[in-house]
């Protein structure tokens, strides 16, 4: 059994309502803290017997790290355990739903949807990032809209769900929030192409078009694993691995999104 840093009695003392955004507090002006996780127990569709985990999940390592109270876990653990719990659970379906398919298929309609942009969509809909812990610096940068720390807050959620209730609620709620896409109504669908959105998003930025290298070739004859690096304009944007050189290039470019449309020049 996993164990969190947290006593049960300890998120009282720390989840207050000054530190959800205006529009939050506003909706029950005077609420008390247990009521505010209460809030979005009700988006998920799930109420937590033990909240400590539900509050673990909701702390982003930086306010762990300026917090006068020492000793305070920030939501890594969970969200460590949580991305785990998610391929399983999408594994498990993809695996009933696709029962000719081979594992380079599964495995990149599996990438496809627990990327971090899919992700921080689901987290975004349930108005995750109100409820986050931040340190000021990261509140200031606009930590509670970035793409990472959505996603990330989103699979420790699923970590905590699963410590809790085990396994029956994790797969009711990425029912709901992943919908036709895990009830099989996409089968002629695949995976997106992160290469042209990357390139569109540059386009629109202004930047030079992507450009791609390959870094390094590993793993036997049979195994090959590539790892390539995108170039956006005279930066190595990002880097990305797999089998082929074209599953690296698409990789590469999910990760030059995420980086691109967080950057502050940019945007």
């Amino acid at each position: 059994m996993i164990e969190t840093g947290l006593t049960n009695s300890f998120y009282t003392s720390y989840y207050s309502i000054d530190m959800l955004p205006k529009n939050k507090k506003s909706a029950q002006p005077g609420s008390g803290r247990s009521h505010l996780l209460s809030l979005l127990e009700k988006e998920i569709g799930y109420r937590f017997k033990e909240r400590r985990f539900l509050f673990e999940a909701l702390i982003h390592r930086s306010y762990a790290t300026i917090s006068r109270r020492r000793g305070i876990p920030d939501n890594q653990r969970l969200e460590f355990f949580g991305d785990s719990v998610l391929g399983f659970i999408v594994s498990d379906r993809l695996l009933e739903l696709y029962p000719e398919s081979g594992e380079g298929e599964l495995s990149r309609r599996r990438a496809s949807l627990v990327d971090t942009t899919t992700l921080a969509a689901f987290a975004e809909r349930i108005g995750l990032g109100a409820y986050l812990l931040l340190s000021r610096g990261e509140e200031k940068t606009g930590g509670r809209t970035k793409k990472t720390v959505l996603a990330a807050a989103f699979e420790a959620l699923l970590g905590a769900m699963y410590l809790d209730g085990g396994s029956a609620p994790v797969e009711t709620f990425l029912r709901r929030v992943y919908g036709s896409l895990l009830d099989g109504e996409d089968r002629g669908g695949d995976v997106r192409d992160y290469k042209t959105k990357l390139q569109e998003l540059a386009h629109s930025l202004r930047c030079s078009p992507p450009v791609y290298f390959i870094n390094d070739v590993t793993g036997p004859d049979h195994n090959f694993c590539f790892t390539v690096t995108v170039m956006v304009g005279s930066e190595c944007f990002a880097r990305g691995t797999g089998k082929t050189r074209k599953d690296a290039e698409q990789q590469a470019a999910k990760a030059g999104i995420i980086l691109l449309e967080e950057d502050d020049r940019y945007t």
